[in-house]
């Protein structure tokens, strides 16, 4: 079959310079005097970073402690022993006393931190029901499969909130308590519990339903807590604005983490006397002891920290960017070397 020239013409693409492959090209050739610089200056920059960084890491204030309870390490020791093999554990109450010589540069952090926890695990990950969580009614009552085996109760309520994440929310609770006198009386440090989680989490994500006659218990009637939970989500915190699903504890909890060890922001110390830091004296931390972490190998810590422009303390990034700032500088070095010593050869066989 033979094709006119008309027909030939209907198939071809038109005469741009971008269809025809025309338009002006540029590819770069890298000499040594354009990489080496590169090399360097980039390494030069990485390790300015990074000293920075790691310099601004180190000059963080941490004080923390181990209140898991293992024999011999404080009277926590005996809640541990108390709710051994029991699920949910009695309620126990332990203290930590501890004393600083001198001002506690705030802003302050008050942080908890589990160990050997994974939260990263798939199917731990995935047992919960978005659409539950942010308020649908319809979800409240049909929990997705992704909760099972915390879907339903044994008397076949559907649960809420549903899944593993929520049924293995952290619900130890503390308090701070300060010694201004030796020996006169403790006085209550004020907690900041507002605004701990994630704006997004918080505004958006996280919804409760709508209330039914004004009353928030009354949308959660027909669902039950999960198993471990001591009451149901609408009495999370006494604050209209801080129970149900938008309890901020739930809210930082359900945040899950990337690594077996990780710690969730309990509360802020910025009020009234304590704007400034914790001044020196003697502080007491009651601790209500319901959370156990010994039935799979885990610790539980107390962490009070302060903050620098770079956020908390975690030297990792700075050692990072040390690290690669000197591989760019060994690498320049070496094409330097082997550029010289080619260079050489070259020169004398003209």
């Amino acid at each position: 079959m033979t094709w006119s020239a008309t027909a030939r013409g209907a198939h071809q693409p038109d005469n741009t310079a971008f269809t025809q492959q025309r338009l002006p090209a540029w590819q770069p050739l890298l000499s040594a005097s354009i990489a080496l610089p590169l090399f360097f200056c980039a390494g030069l920059a990485f390790i300015g970073l990074g000293l920075g960084l790691y310099y601004s890491s180190n000059g963080i204030k941490e004080l923390e402690y181990d209140y898991t309870g293992d024999p011999g390490t404080g009277n926590c020791s005996v809640c541990a022993a108390a709710g051994q093999g029991r699920a949910p554990p009695p309620p126990c109450s332990c203290a930590w006393y501890f004393s600083l010589p001198e001002l506690f540069q705030g802003p302050v952090y008050l942080y908890y931190e589990l160990t050997n926890f994974y939260q990263n695990n798939r199917r731990y990950g995935v047992s919960r029901d978005d659409a539950q969580l942010s308020g649908l009614p319809s979800a409240l009552r049909h929990p997705v499969n992704e909760c099972a085996p915390y879907q339903r109760s044994a008397a076949g309520l559907p649960i809420a909130p549903c899944g593993a994440i929520a049924n293995s929310l952290f619900n130890d609770s503390f308090s701070l308590w300060h010694q201004r006198q030796p020996g006169g009386p403790y006085v209550e440090v004020p907690l900041d519990r507002s605004g701990i989680a994630w704006w997004t989490d918080y505004h958006v994500k996280f919804r409760n339903p709508p209330l039914v006659n004004g009353s928030l218990a009354l949308a959660f009637q027909g669902t039950a807590p999960p198993p471990n939970w001591r009451r149901p989500v609408y009495e999370l915190s006494p604050d209209p604005n801080n129970t149900g699903f938008i309890n901020q504890d739930f809210v930082v909890w359900m945040r899950t983490a990337a690594l077996p060890t990780f710690r969730k922001l309990y509360a802020r110390i910025r009020q009234g006397n304590y704007s400034a830091g914790l001044p020196r004296g003697a502080y007491r931390v009651n601790i209500t002891y319901n959370y156990p972490v010994r039935a799979f190998g885990g610790h539980k810590l107390l962490i009070f920290s302060s903050i620098s422009w770079m956020g908390g303390k975690n030297p990792f990034l700075g050692i990072a960017y040390l690290v690669v700032g000197s591989l760019c500088i060994l690498t320049g070095f070496v094409m330097l070397v082997v550029y010289i010593r080619y260079q050489d050869q070259d020169d004398d066989e003209e």
